[in-house]
């Protein structure tokens, strides 16, 4: 079994380095290899996705992706930014169904910024379809305007679509994954004014009719949005389009304390998955320590658990992610009076102590 190791930039280095020292102690028969992508591989081949990372990508059972993107290429034309290499990824490899488990860890309730009593136990997955909808409708550019309230003017558009099989597929993967769990779907859309959005909640519930021991809810987005910091606990799976699920799980991370202890999988039908942590590569802590390698380590249990049939090593580094909170240590992100902060490395240290038997005392 094959590991494609894909770090980016930013802070990306050093959170997949804490989570490759954590492969290493479980002492499992994976090969890795290194390659460069985003705005590390602009720099070195003139392209955020160069040939041979994709192929890597392509040849491997499964890939951790660190993170990428850096404000200093934000003029570069679209193509050429870093972000392309992730969305290249995902439609190149057909990693169409997201996975983003939001749990807020008992230590960490009072890191969210809700209530403690508003998220003590809190345990919902974000199921976001990834290759269709705005970011790969077609349609767009830009174009003087011929008609609308500027006629002559310049604008620039987009176009969100998705067909029948693309919502069947996500929904699918939605409704097993909450027999797995606590049997009710929440489908988010828009019907009320988008088009795409009601053939969306249309289709999802054509499919309902093959789980009927799941139940189904439909929620305008605006209303899931405020609904999650309302009574976030009410949800249990959560199923939208690519444009939504990128705000909603984003929103979700924060109920959890910090994005930065949220994991995420990409899979393809045969559950070959990328996996990376749900923030970004924030170029401004990069090289400071700072960084929580915890969803990165968190991500790399998802990836041993969906993509390499080793389910009990996932459950260790879970196990030993709590009992590092547990014993009081957190990053700045999730720092909080009467706990011990500490930098991306002593963590990286932390986790591996907890896997291994020793002490877990901060460096």
């Amino acid at each position: 079994m094959k590991i494609a190791i894909l770090p980016g930039d930013g802070i990306g280095t050093e959170i997949v380095a804490q989570a490759l020292r954590v492969l290493e102690v479980l002492d499992l028969r994976f090969e890795t290899e290194t390659a460069l992508v985003g705005g590390a591989a602009y720099e070195a081949h003139g392209h955020p996705l160069p040939e041979g990372t994709l192929k890597l990508a392509q040849a491997a059972d499964a890939i951790l992706f660190g993170a990428v993107g850096d404000w200093k290429y934000d003029k570069l034309e679209r193509a050429l930014r870093p972000e392309q290499a992730i969305l290249g990824l995902r439609k190149q490899l057909g990693l169409f169904a997201n996975l983003r488990p939001a749990l807020c860890y008992p230590q960490l309730t009072h890191a969210s910024s809700l209530k403690p009593e508003l998220v003590a136990g809190l345990d919902l997955l974000i199921i976001r379809e990834l290759t269709g909808d705005i970011y790969f409708g077609q349609p767009r550019g830009r174009r003087t305007a011929v008609d609308g309230h500027f006629p002559g003017a310049e604008e620039a558009f987009d176009t969100m679509r998705y067909s029948r099989p693309e919502i069947e597929r996500i929904a699918h993967v939605a409704f097993q994954a909450a027999r797995r769990r606590h049997r009710k779907v929440t489908s988010v859309d828009k019907a009320n004014v988008l088009e795409t959005f009601q053939f969306w909640k249309d289709v999802v519930t054509e499919v309902h009719a093959q789980y009927p021991d799941v139940e189904l809810q439909h929620m305008y987005v605006d209303n899931a949005a405020m609904q999650l910091v309302k009574a976030p606990k009410a949800f249990d799976v959560v199923v939208t389009g690519n444009m939504f699920g990128d705000i909603l799980s984003d929103e979700a991370a924060m109920l959890t304390g910090s994005i930065g202890m949220l994991p995420s999988a990409s899979l393809d039908r045969q559950n070959k998955g990328l996996y990376e942590p749900s923030h970004g590569s924030a170029p401004d802590i990069a090289g400071k320590d700072l960084a929580n390698p915890l969803a990165t380590i968190l991500s790399l249990a998802m990836m041993l658990r969906y993509s390499l049939d080793q389910a009990a090593a996932a459950d260790r580094i879970e196990a030993a992610v709590q009992a590092v909170l547990a014993a009081g240590l957190r990053t700045a992100d999730i720092w909080s009076e009467g706990t011990t902060r500490i930098g991306t490395r002593a963590m990286g240290d932390a986790v591996v102590a907890a896997l291994t038997g020793k002490a877990m005392t901060p460096s």
